[in-house]
């Protein structure tokens, strides 16, 4: 818990100072070091913060996990409206040529498009002259906003007792056990002792503890098969989202559909709009439903949705229908999978790092491939990649139930002394302190 608060603190920290530097960035080889900053702090937290929800709340994880990835989606749909207002609406650049500049930037984007990069040569913008862009402001309000963070998190290590220079007479928070959902009265006695023993087992374990070749003897195959197929459900499905996010504006502007670049750019905002909505709707319906239903419905959804977006491909009012419906689908899958695949093997955490690697895997690798594809082939492309994929997402989906079916299933030894017996058919969904 020291080392993963420990890295939480930084890692929040970095980002806040990366985004305090990147407007001082005047070589593109320090913005890509700052990046890359940013991105292995970003990667960190991901990892981190999924992994100790898993691993305090177990049984009752999955309801974190949607509140902690409907957050997610709320930040990537709220920072573009923060910067929006700091963005320049002409050249950031005045010159002479300035206005004729200006008057060029709706052809230069078109130019831009990746399907059929035009000739930008006859364009004329000015490369020298006084900057008037005020975009910094948006990235310097960002890393403001972004500041509370690592402050709550030295908070909490504070009120741990885990600051060397601060271990005073503050209390520690609540412990695991009075994190759990409550249970019924007979349970309680039971869950409390059974709660002791698995923690003296255990104790405070190494972050890389998971990862430990121990701990990998005498695993069946399936073990390894579980953690590999739910990596490449997770793989398809933020690959999907990557790709569709990404490409879906310049697919819009293209024909047959040809909407106006305006109207196109509203389509990203609609589908991480509905992302976040889905994800709003995912925590109180995962009370109620299985981690494993809830991802069925997800990969089938965006099968379907895929299917019908290539009948109506012709159709600009389906294609907005088709972003929020898809948006909506995938909004709750990496959540459920991570919840789904972590009761299987018990709540170790290690499939939390396997799974959250896959899902960054293919949200960089599909983006790219997409890209490429949709450059030689057109815009059509585009569709047929996101169905190939929804269908690829549905196979490994069937092959990792198929597995957890095959799965050894805990002695009741091992399962009358896992914490995860706190959440029980008749609890009362209340929280005790």
């Amino acid at each position: 818990l020291a080392q993963s608060l420990l890295a939480l603190f930084a890692s929040s920290l970095a980002i806040s100072l990366v985004f305090a530097i990147i407007p001082l960035c005047h070589n593109v080889v320090v913005l890509a070091v700052v990046m890359a900053v940013a991105g292995l702090a970003m990667g960190c937290i991901d990892t981190i913060s999924n992994m100790q929800l898993v691993k305090i709340y177990q049984k009752d994880s999955a309801i974190f996990l949607q509140a902690l990835h409907f957050f997610v989606g709320f930040g990537a749909l709220l920072s573009p409206l923060i910067a929006d207002p700091f963005l320049s609406d002409t050249n950031c650049i005045l010159a002479n040529g300035t206005a004729n500049a200006s008057s060029n930037l709706p052809h230069i984007r078109k130019s831009l498009v990746p399907h059929h990069p035009g000739n930008l040569s006859h364009y004329d913008l000015p490369m020298k002259g006084m900057v008037v862009t005020r975009v910094s402001y948006a990235f310097w309000i960002m890393a403001l906003i972004n500041l509370p963070v690592p402050i709550a998190v030295f908070f909490l290590l504070y009120k741990e007792r885990m600051v060397p220079c601060f271990n005073g007479s503050s209390h520690p928070l609540l412990s695991a056990d009075e994190l759990a959902l409550e249970t019924r009265p007979g349970d309680k006695d039971e869950l409390n002792t059974a709660g002791q023993r698995s923690h003296m087992a255990a104790g405070h374990e190494d972050l890389f503890s998971c990862c430990q070749s121990k701990n990998f003897q005498g695993a069946s195959f399936t073990y390894f098969a579980v953690h590999i197929t739910g990596a490449l459900v997770l793989f398809m499905t933020d690959g999907i989202v990557g790709e569709y996010s990404g490409f879906v504006y310049s697919y819009a502007v293209e024909e047959p559909l040809a909407v106006v670049h305006k109207v196109a750019g509203y389509l990203p905002s609609l589908f991480w709009g509905f992302i976040t909505l889905g994800r709003l709707i995912s925590i109180p319906v995962s009370y109620r439903m299985k981690p494993a239903t809830m991802v069925f419905i997800n990969v089938v959804g965006v099968l379907i949705t895929f299917l019908l977006l290539l009948i109506f491909s012709s159709s600009v009012v389906f294609l907005f229908v088709g972003t929020a419906s898809l948006g909506l689908f995938l909004s709750s899958t990496f959540p459920s999978m991570l919840a789904y695949t972590e009761d299987i093997l018990q709540y170790k955490g290690c499939a939390t790092t396997v799974l959250v690697t896959g899902a960054g895997i293919g949200e960089m690798v599909l983006q790219l491939l997409v890209g490429s594809i949709i450059h030689d082939r057109g815009s059509y492309s585009f569709l047929v990649c996101g169905m190939i994929f929804g269908c690829l997402a549905f196979t490994f989906y069937a092959l990792l139930v198929f597995f957890h079916r095959m799965y050894p299933k805990p002695s009741p030894e091992l399962d009358e002394a896992s914490p995860g017996r706190a959440a029980e058919p008749e609890d009362t969904g209340q929280y005790q302190r």
